[in-house]
């Protein structure tokens, strides 16, 4: 059977920036959620930065095994830390004009079992090392996800800080098969 995907919310960051863009209110009527994200944090370090991943405004309970490489280097970790989620995305160090882009996948979020959760995500640099990362992510809770919010962080401090720049944008997907 085909997929139907829902464009259910998007958000675009204007002048100034933001800290976090959530999505509240999701209804329960689809089987998967996605999550498309182009976007650019402040964070002036040139490998890029960070968005980190919570559910239900809670970062309780989440896992994760996480594969990256970035320039020459590559790597893998383990974490059950509330930035356990996360993406790669381009900082204001890192070329100019340029976005990092993700997608974060959410099958069965609805259902009273634990929640899967995948994230694919990338930086540009031209000048130095570009970013990616693959998360195989879980959130062990029974409770429907009903939001999700995305805070901005820096590589550097690995801090939730910072901002998500003018421009960058968020859409919210609901899947369901036909």
């Amino acid at each position: 059977m085909p997929l139907t995907y829902k464009k259910i919310a998007t958000v675009t960051v204007g002048a100034g920036g933001v800290s976090t863009v959530s999505f509240s209110s999701i209804p329960a009527t689809y089987t998967d959620l996605l999550v498309k994200v182009s976007a650019r944090n402040d964070d002036s370090n040139s490998a890029g930065g960070l968005f980190y991943v919570v559910l239900n405004g809670t970062s309780a309970n989440l896992s994760s095994r996480v594969l990256y490489g970035y320039g020459s280097g590559i790597g893998s970790l383990s974490s059950t830390a509330a930035s356990a989620i996360f993406g790669y995305i381009t900082s204001s160090g890192s070329t100019a004009s340029t976005f990092g882009n993700a997608e974060i996948y959410i099958p069965n979020y609805a259902s009273s079992n634990n929640k899967s959760i995948s994230v694919d995500a990338v930086n540009e640099n031209n000048a130095t090392d570009g970013r990616q990362d693959l998360v195989a992510g879980l959130w062990s809770s029974s409770s429907a996800i009903t939001s999700i919010t995305l805070y901005s962080a820096r590589i550097s401090d690995g801090a939730a800080s910072g901002l998500f720049v003018q421009n960058s944008t968020f859409y919210l997907y609901g899947i369901k098969k036909d």
